[in-house]
């Protein structure tokens, strides 16, 4: 492995943060939120860059320049909305000024959010490609941040592998996680999003990762993912079936929770960032407190 994976490794760790909470915060919240993560041990945070998302270069800074240890992720930026050397050079600029605690995850996004910035949606693997051509072509003075692509199928798997330090899944079972590795190699970083309700009860789980699932799983990228991995129509069918959804997401006790990381773990992934999966209409000081209350037992080796 080399020097630039294992200072991944290292910026990472084995368990970090996920959150939506950038998206419908106050810039004084925001700070308070990445503060209260940062105290309770977790050495990374990821935070996505959806269609009605702020712009997450701007969040990233800000998030940087609000804590004093925490690695900050981008899980994703997405490639539609920054022409590829505006988003290289901002995150090398914002990992040389705050200690290299950076990394850039990049991702090709959806259908709807690229055709909702007026781009048409055509060859995702292909667009990625030219996109880090277009960076690597950039004669940058600043060392490079550290990149990730945000990777499913088997190509962008590869792509990862190839012209970055890694991988980013999301809403995958240890099974995926397990032919990710297969697909990496033992070297490439391989980061996996792992949604958990604390303390949920089998009915009220179900119900709530239900109606998380339902918008994802009407995404024919996640949708086609469940399927390779044996999963039917029926299953990715209104929110996903019990069988899927036990095998997305974990619920119920911290021990629980713990025991579906180390089985992330053990599948391969070197990194694994918890999302707090809440009651629908709930609120994000909520999932904030939960990652609180989680971090002793998932931090604890």
């Amino acid at each position: 492995m080399t020097a630039s994976h294992d200072r991944v490794r290292a910026l990472l760790g084995a368990v970090g943060a996920w959150t939506f909470t950038f998206d419908d915060r106050g810039a004084d919240r925001i700070a308070a939120d990445v503060q209260a993560i940062e105290s309770a041990g977790f050495p990374a945070l990821w935070i996505p860059e959806g269609a009605g998302s702020n712009d997450v270069l701007t969040n990233l800074g800000w998030a940087l320049a609000s804590t004093e240890r925490l690695t900050m992720a981008s899980g994703i930026a997405n490639i539609s909305a920054h022409q590829p050397q505006v988003l290289a050079r901002g995150a090398d600029f914002l990992s040389e000024g705050y200690g290299g605690r950076l990394v850039l995850g990049m991702g090709v996004g959806h259908e709807y959010s690229t055709e909702r910035r007026g781009i048409a949606w055509d060859r995702p693997l292909t667009r990625m490609r030219a996109y880090l051509d277009a960076i690597d072509a950039d004669e940058r003075t600043r060392p490079a941040a550290p990149r990730m692509l945000a990777a499913l199928g088997d190509r962008m798997l590869r792509l990862a592998a190839e012209r970055t330090l890694g991988a980013h899944s999301y809403f995958v079972p240890v099974a995926h996680t397990a032919h990710a590795r297969s697909v990496l190699g033992d070297e490439p970083v391989l980061a996996v999003e792992l949604g958990v309700l604390p303390g949920a009860d089998d009915a009220t789980a179900r119900s709530w990762a239900r109606a998380w699932a339902t918008h994802y799983l009407e995404l024919p990228n996640y949708a086609n993912n469940w399927r390779r991995l044996g999963f039917d129509d029926a299953d990715v069918s209104d929110g996903g079936s019990d069988r899927l959804l036990e095998a997305a997401f974990a619920w119920g006790s911290v021990e629980r929770i713990a025991e579906r990381v180390r089985g992330h773990l053990d599948a391969g992934a070197d990194h694994v960032c918890v999302q707090v999966i809440g009651e629908p209409e709930g609120d994000a000081d909520t999932d904030i407190r939960a990652l609180e209350e989680l971090a002793p037992a998932l931090l604890a080796g």
